[in-house]
């Protein structure tokens, strides 16, 4: 029985790995435009004589000579500007030496027709924390960490091959958010925990919370009278050709997306105790096993609510001090609609949470006791009809 529940298991990784695959490959319709390239380039001389300083911020253009270093045009040398608008989060004031990241137009001859400073080069930096922590999740997981890393590409490309295109053209935002999230969810938990009961309870558990969660999103966010606008680049995308898309749905399904992978680590918590409850234990009663599993799942509650209130606190940290800054007044604050917007998304993720706890403790039970319960039912009709 564990030989075959293996390789179930094994062909389910090899599938999940050939899906991967597949997603990485698949088009998604908004690909790069004929005739340009992406390059790495080196700063060789910068010339600021266009560039106006205001206090701390700078404005005007900076004409820059670049050095490709990489594709077809290496080692050649081109110039282009970098434009600086008076923004910090979009500023970048280039020196030479500096490594960056360079747009490439070009014609059919080849011949460079633009150049676009994009921003400065991270990649290198990026990939050597993702193998850092690859081999520290590898080295302490092992199987389950190499499962872990395939769950996480298998999101990454879900999310962008899948989910947001699928958004762009205009996709009932919060239908296409709940079919992936749910196929994700599914799959990283398959890949965990194995193809098993702890897995399906997990599962089913995290489904229904995700269908209260948009529920609740749908009906609060009425109340709230938020359009969607308040989250970044929200309106660009209007001025960027789509005008169609519902910015509130899309806002909506954000809430969904944030919350689910809570949900998945609360359900996987509650399933992964119960089963091993469930193995030391195998005579355990119905109700010590679901009051366990209710039990478990406070615990984990009490925490994981913070979790969420943390992790959307710390992107609005600058915010938080402006308003502290300026002494404005609480009523003030929370009736702010970006503020509202947050606060609707903490708490309509939290009661998800809530309400993912005693499902997954409720469907762990009658996984684990569907013969006791039928036979129960059973003997209570025969009862009835003999009455």
């Amino acid at each position: 029985m564990n030989k075959l529940l293996k390789n179930k298991e094994l062909i389910f990784v090899v599938i999940i790995t050939m899906a991967i695959i597949g997603l990485f490959f698949i088009p998604t319709g908004f690909e790069n435009k004929e005739n340009s390239l992406i390059v790495k380039g080196k700063i060789l001389s910068v010339d600021n004589s266009d560039v106006i300083q205001h206090g701390i911020i700078k404005t005007g253009i900076q004409d820059v000579d670049i050095k490709i270093l990489n594709k077809s045009y290496k080692n050649k040398v081109v110039k282009g500007k970098n434009q600086l608008v008076g923004k910090l989060e979009f500023d970048k004031f280039l020196k030479p030496n500096d490594i960056i990241l360079v747009g490439i137009d070009y014609n059919e001859n080849q011949k460079i027709t633009g150049v676009n400073v994009i921003d400065y080069y991270r990649i290198n930096y990026e990939l050597i924390l993702a193998f850092i922590i690859c081999l520290f999740l590898i080295s302490f997981a092992g199987i389950t960490g190499v499962k872990a890393l395939i769950s996480f590409v298998f999101t990454i490309l879900s999310i962008w091959k899948l989910l947001i295109p699928l958004l762009l053209k205009g996709y009932n935002p919060l239908l296409v958010t709940f079919i992936i999230v749910l196929a994700i969810t599914s799959t990283i938990i398959l890949l965990v925990c194995g193809i098993n009961k702890k897995a399906l309870a997990a599962i089913f558990g995290s489904f229904l919370g995700e269908i209260f969660t948009i529920i609740l999103s749908l009906y609060f966010g009425k109340l709230f009278h938020l359009n969607g606008a308040t989250k970044p680049f929200s309106e660009t995308l209007l001025y960027f050709g789509f005008s169609y898309l519902n910015l509130k749905n899309i806002f909506l399904s954000g809430i969904v997306l944030s919350a689910s992978g809570a949900m998945m680590d609360i359900s996987v918590d509650i399933a992964v105790s119960l089963d091993e409850i469930k193995k030391q234990n195998p005579t355990i009663s119905i109700k010590e096993f679901l009051n366990s599993g209710f039990t478990i799942g406070r615990n984990v509650i009490g925490t994981m609510t913070t979790t969420l209130l943390l992790a959307y606190s710390g992107s609005y940290t600058t915010l938080l001090m402006i308003f502290m800054a300026q002494s404005t007044k609480a009523i003030n604050i929370f009736n702010l609609s970006y503020v509202s917007s947050e606060i609707l998304t903490t708490l309509v993720g939290s009661f998800g949470l809530l309400l993912v706890a005693p499902f997954t403790a409720i469907t762990s039970t009658l996984l684990y006791f569907s013969k006791e319960i039928f036979i129960k039912n059973t003997i209570k009709k025969l009862r009835l009809l003999k009455n």
